[in-house]
């Protein structure tokens, strides 16, 4: 207590979805798509919308594969309880209880049912992070120095390291395998890239595959915590339960369009090379290479 007052935020908290690496990413990625459509009007009949097609695909793709790394929804849930607000005090308040997790730490959310009571304003939204670079019980210790809310605090602590429920090996090894395993699909992606620029569509087809694989085996590593038994987290009888979140079924419809777009280049390549040629706009070009000459001119002394 700080003069018999508990301890409060001066400053909002940020939210567990957005934060400013994915506005960032977000941004970056709508300056590219810009820019290719400033040069739009330049490409005449229909390989300007052939191109729009591709290159608006193309970046749709690579935006998710980054994003996602740094949203914090992959799994998340809420429960609404009544449950005690501080500790060493018997004030109990009606609360929504989120948890949001994401491939580098958890979001635990607190909003009041109204949000104003006990004279305070109960919105809350803390980040506890995981990855390399940070030390989760650490941030597990400065909110216990803060006087965060007692919910936070509970949820928080089935992930610190020595809770015996084991979550905190579980969702980070999870989360940093399927992590690596994007930055792989990202590469495999700028690969497909540069092949799809190139009079070698099929190989583009094949690495489009690739990365589909890996975005799919991403979402695999992630979805193994779901195999492993899960400590309740209780608030009275209530209890907060977590399913996938938008971040996992956005990854997953992405590395679904993948081998949609890898298997139709592959089949085109195939089944109809001359409409494949048309939609990367390079019939015309290879047909002006290989025409062949409609009139010979012969030299009559070296013929003689």
């Amino acid at each position: 207590l700080f003069n018999g007052v508990y301890p409060f935020y001066p400053q909002q908290r940020k939210p567990f979805v957005f934060d400013v690496s994915t506005i960032i990413v977000i941004i970056v990625f709508l300056t590219f798509a810009s820019s290719f459509l400033l040069i739009i009007p330049g490409i005449r009949g229909r390989a300007r919308l052939y191109w729009m097609l591709r290159v608006l695909l193309s970046l749709v793709v690579g935006v998710v594969i980054v994003a996602v790394q740094f949203t914090g929804d992959w799994e998340s849930g809420w429960v609404t309880a009544n449950t005690s607000y501080k500790s060493f005090s018997r004030v109990v308040v009606n609360a929504d209880i989120g948890l949001h997790v994401g491939l580098a730490g958890v979001n635990v959310t607190l909003v009041g049912n109204p949000v104003n009571q006990v004279n305070e304003t109960i919105s809350y939204n803390e980040h506890f992070a995981w990855s390399f670079d940070a030390d989760y019980d650490h941030s597990y210790s400065e909110g216990l120095e803060r006087g965060l809310p007692s919910p936070i605090l509970y949820v928080a602590e089935k992930f610190t390291t020595e809770s015996p429920c084991n979550m905190h090996r579980q969702y980070r090894i999870s989360g940093h395998y399927a992590s690596a395993t994007l930055w792989v699909a990202f590469c495999t992606w700028l690969i497909s890239n540069m092949l799809f620029s190139m009079p070698v569509l099929v190989y583009g087809g094949y690495m489009v595959l690739v990365t589909g694989a890996f975005i799919i085996f991403s979402l695999l590593s992630f979805s193994t915590v779901r195999n492993s038994l899960m400590c309740p987290i209780q608030f009275g009888t209530a209890s907060l339960l977590t399913s996938y979140g938008g971040s996992f079924w956005l990854t997953l419809a992405i590395g679904l369009l993948c081998f949609v777009a890898g298997i139709t280049v592959v089949a085109l390549h195939y089944f109809n090379l001359d409409l494949l040629k048309t939609f990367f706009d390079l019939h015309e070009g290879r047909a002006e290479d290989c025409q062949e000459m409609t009139e010979v001119y012969v030299n009559p002394q070296f013929m003689s």
